[in-house]
């Protein structure tokens, strides 16, 4: 019987899949989006939404709790106090989600995109930067030591 079973082993041992979980989180709170198979990206879903609602809270006891949860590792868990947590301070909740991506060629496994749901918004500055960035190196002037281009014109 499944009584109070509400979590999905995906063929690993407990402390194999708090691992597991573990470091999924932590690539996703360093990369804000990652691939992944579809149960797992769920229940990664699961894992990751009570920490970044813990990290809100801006707390010593939260700092610890987070620490301990992505295995005292400090460039995860300042990002999550730093910036997630100051982009989610308005929402009640549903800080990822879930896009299901097909199945994967091999084993036809369905395959699944979890990114916290203001990753666009995030994407589309860092292009806008990079552009911006690229639009100023292109607009520097040429100094007398460089050479000029030319263009042949027949």
């Amino acid at each position: 019987m499944r009584h109070r079973v509400d979590h999905r082993k995906l063929g690993r041992r407990g402390e194999h899949l708090r691992a597991m979980l573990a470091n999924m989180a932590i690539s996703l709170i360093e990369k804000e989006s990652i691939r992944t198979t579809l149960p797992r990206a769920r229940e990664l879903r699961r894992y990751i939404e009570p920490l970044v609602t813990l990290a809100r809270k801006q707390t010593l006891d939260a700092k610890r709790r987070l620490s301990a949860k992505l295995h005292q590792q400090k460039k995860p868990v300042h990002k999550m106090l730093d910036e997630i947590s100051k982009r989610f301070e308005g929402r009640p909740g549903g800080y990822v989600r879930v896009l299901k991506a097909g199945e994967r060629s091999g084993d036809n496994t369905s395959m699944a995109v979890i990114q916290f749901v203001d990753y666009p918004d995030i994407l589309a500055k860092k292009m806008e930067e990079s552009a911006a960035a690229e639009g100023a190196s292109k607009n520097e002037k040429p100094t007398a030591d460089a050479p000029k281009q030319e263009t042949d014109s027949k």
